[in-house]
């Protein structure tokens, strides 16, 4: 069954829906939730018993801060990508579908890696230890397969093209970053992809925490002179916040003066 515009507004009891903020579609035998991808303000989703597979609509919904999918049918926690963006999302309930597995431990850490910023993961608190742990244990989480997202995804949106897709410009980015500090390219398949934003301003939104994502990915791969590197870099980056241009110009000659004396 499709969601659609007529239901939303219904049990929304809403006008449109960009004005829609909490909606409760629990047990309405969905699986096209594609008009989600139209609901950027949603912050309270409730989907649980239905027979969804596809988290991809749910990529824009930059404002959403808890989201319920008990008893679904997503085949893979790869679909998680599609979540990483989502910054504001504190509450994630996904027990019971089949990407969970047996290994209850392996699973919790695996979520808990993709999407660091949870509080309450499948009606349990989310603790700072569990985050330390799940960053050293958990499995990365990439990408669902091109092919299996163009089936999934129904939202009816072009795809964006190549050289404005974010993906392509956060895997460009870092990799130059990594070559300049004679690194190895990270492949395409660190990467997450992300369905085509609906306004350029969710677009621009999506491009500049993209980038984000992609420079703490390269961080774990940094020895210790490398992360001393990147950390003068920032101190100098963040001084164009913080000092006047007279002293600002002062400064950089100072470090300029100390980079040839080593």
């Amino acid at each position: 069954m499709k969601l659609t515009r007529k239901l939303v507004l219904a049990k929304a009891k809403a006008s449109d829906l960009e004005s829609v903020k909490k909606l409760n579609c629990w047990g309405c035998s969905l699986t096209d939730i594609s008009i989600l991808s139209q609901m950027p303000n949603i912050k309270v989703l409730t989907l649980s018993v239905n027979s969804i597979a596809s988290l991809a609509p749910l990529s824009g919904c930059m404002s959403l801060c808890e989201l319920y999918l008990r008893r679904n049918m997503i085949p893979s926690l790869s679909e998680l990508s599609h979540l990483r963006l989502l910054t504001h999302l504190r509450v994630l309930w996904l027990a019971e579908n089949p990407c969970c597995g047996t290994e209850s431990a392996k699973y919790r850490l695996t979520v808990l890696r993709c999407l660091p910023r949870l509080q309450r993961l499948d009606n349990q608190v989310v603790t700072e230890d569990e985050i330390a742990l799940a960053m050293m244990e958990g499995e990365v989480v990439t990408t669902p397969p091109v092919s299996v997202q163009t089936q999934l995804s129904t939202n009816g949106l072009p795809e964006a093209e190549t050289e404005n897709d974010p993906h392509n410009y956060n895997m460009e980015e870092t990799n130059k970053i990594r070559e300049e500090l004679g690194m190895k390219p990270l492949s395409r398949d660190k990467f997450p992809s992300l369905s085509s934003p609906s306004t350029r301003e969710t677009r621009s939104l999506i491009k500049k925490t993209h980038t984000l994502d992609a420079i703490l990915l390269l961080l774990n791969d940094l020895n210790e002179e490398e992360l001393r590197i990147v950390h003068t870099a920032a101190q100098n980056r963040l001084q164009t916040y913080t000092l006047d241009p007279e002293t600002l110009t002062e400064s950089l000659q100072v470090q300029k003066t100390v980079d040839i004396q080593h």
